[in-house]
């Protein structure tokens, strides 16, 4: 299994200690080839490991597949031991299906991308609002939401190592966590949760159980994250950070209720905020500005 994090050496300097040289981990990015039946589509960098998830998330989030079963194997290319080996993986239609990216990407290929570009390849934004899905009306916990956030350090192993990765983690209705991912970039590690939840079968069609209810981010909360939300019919979206124009925009157009700068007790809310709930009351909704 790959690991997150690769050591170097480098020279640290302290006020109390001087400057000492000393080994130090730093987060792996690497970049992914995404081919569908042989035909490349994507270029992401991203942090190896669950790299068959990212992909099924990717998929999901772009309307190529509307679930698991759509997917006949995911695998990486090459021999073990070749260059580069794990930095290619391909996805096969299953028997009977053919993954129409033709359709989905309107005859054009995406670039290779950087872990923080998530449209590229796209004409307009506009063509990308019209196929997010309008999420359920559901209320939403605003405890569960901030301690979904508050506990996003639990599923960031190596990022308590190097301190350069992001994290997504998915939670049900009940608190329970689904899933949890991290990677060098925000969208590929929300990519790998959902992807987990695709795996397992509790997402796309045939889902098994409800509906995820609260994905928690660190950093931003971006167009991207909320496009990918949507696709998954998760309700809430809450981030350690602040949300874009857009992502607000979005969320409100696709009934997603969005809350930033979630920490300890306070938090704002950008979307839908009288589907907030706390202790099963409903939340007094903020007048309109004058």
């Amino acid at each position: 299994m790959p690991k997150p994090f690769a050591w170097y050496e480098v020279v640290r300097s302290r006020a109390d200690t001087g400057s000492v040289r000393c080994p130090d981990a730093v987060v792996v990015e690497e970049p992914l080839e995404i081919r569908v039946d042989g035909e490349t589509i994507a270029t992401t960098m991203r942090t190896p490991g669950q790299d068959a998830e990212l992909t099924l998330g990717f998929l999901f989030a772009e309307g190529m597949i509307a679930g698991a079963g759509d997917v006949g194997s995911v695998a990486h290319c090459g021999r073990a031991g070749e260059e580069g080996r794990g930095n290619v993986i391909d996805v096969r239609s299953a028997g009977g299906h053919r993954i129409d990216v033709e359709r989905v990407l309107e005859g054009r290929r995406w670039a290779p991308t950087s872990s923080a570009c998530g449209v590229c390849g796209r004409r307009t934004v506009e063509d990308l609002l019209a196929r997010v899905p309008r999420a359920p009306s559901r209320s939403v916990d605003v405890e569960l939401a901030a301690r979904a956030v508050a506990e996003l350090g639990a599923s960031q192993p190596a990022f308590a190592r190097t301190g350069g990765l992001h994290a997504a983690a998915i939670r049900g209705a009940d608190g329970a966590l689904l899933a949890a991912a991290e990677d060098v970039g925000r969208h590929n590690a929300v990519d790998k949760a959902v992807g987990s939840l695709l795996a397992r079968g509790l997402l796309g069609r045939g889902q098994l159980g409800p509906p995820p209810a609260v994905l928690a981010v660190s950093g931003r909360s971006s167009f991207e994250i909320v496009q990918k939300a949507a696709m998954a019919g998760i309700a809430c979206i809450a981030s350690v950070s602040a949300p874009s124009s857009l992502a607000i925009d979005l969320a409100r157009e696709a009934g997603i209720v969005l809350l930033g700068f979630v920490r300890g007790d306070g938090w704002n809310a950008y979307a839908h905020a009288e589907r907030l709930e706390s202790a099963g009351e409903r939340l007094p909704s903020a007048p309109p500005p004058a």
